[in-house]
């Protein structure tokens, strides 16, 4: 727990952080899931959709989301070893820093997924237990020279494309087909389990592209290269890995977000890499930042809030709230359709009340 943020905070990382935080608050309030059920047989649910992720070949606006959440992890890392190094604090400090830190991204992430109501469960899919392999990953090569940090990241997708394409198992022998690939194998040895939904470990390994892209992308951010350099760099190699990445899928590797092929984690690295040019552009060089605050605050508590709506909100919290506000709203009357809307609303209200207020008292929970 830290008392007081940093003093120099680049204000569009803030953001992006905490809209990422705010959309999966409302996923894990049930917000998208009863549209999803309102919408149905009308043209709007064709919008609702992009909240989900793709079942497997495709690419939705949900499938950006994980994503984002590493390369901004990425970003941020890069401006905490800058401010460590201008504090002198040495390579073995940093490494025990970072190392302790990979650690408890680890133990939380196996947290989230263990407690079952069938039991305890062993299982390696959450977003933490990935980012606690590719920060350290990323901090490992933060001292290299970009070129050689760029292939770095090409070499982990070249070997995913590797591992998938030629170590022939019999019955896991399909690099692109979901229960029948290399990821699900590795999965049965890991967890002596598969995931129904297609997710895999050893996305891990592909994704830590992301966040090495994102310490880039802090990097260039905190050089001296003038904004305008700044903003065109950023958008050169967002298009590229848009364009390299679609001509793969459109050839020899399909987009699935569900086992990280190399052509999603190009075309998802490329959105991002755009998304953080666009809001750097508006928000820190035009100094836009009316409404930035409601972001911010989720997002300066991101794990805090993580943990707290997956954990907490998924067991308890959020069943105990909705049937006070449903057991309010049912009195006077509302239609069940507005329940299901307001109900959400009023439940993800609570959890940002609680951000605000660990805000107003300048906490924030770090690793």
């Amino acid at each position: 727990m830290n008392q007081t943020p940093s003093v120099n905070r680049l204000l569009s990382l803030d953001f992006l952080r905490g809209f990422i935080m705010v959309l999966l608050a409302l996923e894990s309030v049930r917000l998208y899931d009863n549209l999803f059920g309102l919408t149905e047989g009308s043209d709007l649910q064709s919008l609702i959709v992009q909240f989900t992720h793709h079942p497997w070949h495709g690419l939705r606006f949900w499938d950006l989301i994980q994503p984002g959440f590493m390369f901004i992890a990425g970003t941020a890392l890069a401006y905490s070893l800058h401010r460590q190094n201008e504090e002198q604090i040495s390579w073995p400090s940093q490494f025990t820093k970072t190392l302790k830190r990979s650690g408890w991204l680890f133990f939380w992430g196996v947290l989230d997924y263990a407690v079952r109501p069938e039991g305890l469960s062993f299982e390696l899919w959450d977003v933490l237990t990935q980012l606690s392999f590719t920060t350290l990953v990323a901090f490992l090569i933060y001292r290299w020279s970009v070129s050689a940090q760029l292939i770095t990241s090409i070499g982990l997708l070249l070997l995913t494309e590797i591992l998938y394409r030629f170590i022939q198992i019999p019955g896991f022998d399909q690099p692109f087909t979901d229960q029948h690939n290399f990821g699900n194998f590795i999965d049965l040895m890991l967890m002596n389990k598969i995931n129904s939904g297609g997710w895999v470990a050893i996305n891990c390994l592909p994704t830590a592209a992301h966040t090495i892209w994102g310490v880039l992308a802090g990097k260039l951010l905190l050089s001296n290269t003038s904004g305008t350099k700044k903003i065109k760099a950023l958008l050169i190699w967002g298009v590229l890995a848009l364009v390299v990445g679609y001509l793969l899928d459109f050839t020899i590797t399909p987009i699935i977000k569900r086992i990280a092929t190399s052509s999603f984690v190009l075309v998802s690295g490329g959105y991002c890499l755009i998304a953080l040019m666009a809001c750097y552009w508006w928000i820190d060089l035009k100094k836009h930042q009316r409404g930035l605050r409601f972001f911010t605050i989720v997002g300066m508590n991101s794990i805090f809030i993580y943990l707290f709506f997956e954990i907490v909100g998924n067991r308890w919290f959020n069943d105990y709230a909705g049937a006070v506000t449903n057991g309010l709203m049912d009195i006077v009357h509302i239609p069940t359709a507005v329940q299901l809307i307001v109900t959400p609303l009023c439940i993800f209200a609570l959890e940002w009340g609680l951000c605000y207020f660990l805000y107003r008292k300048k906490i924030f929970f770090k690793l």
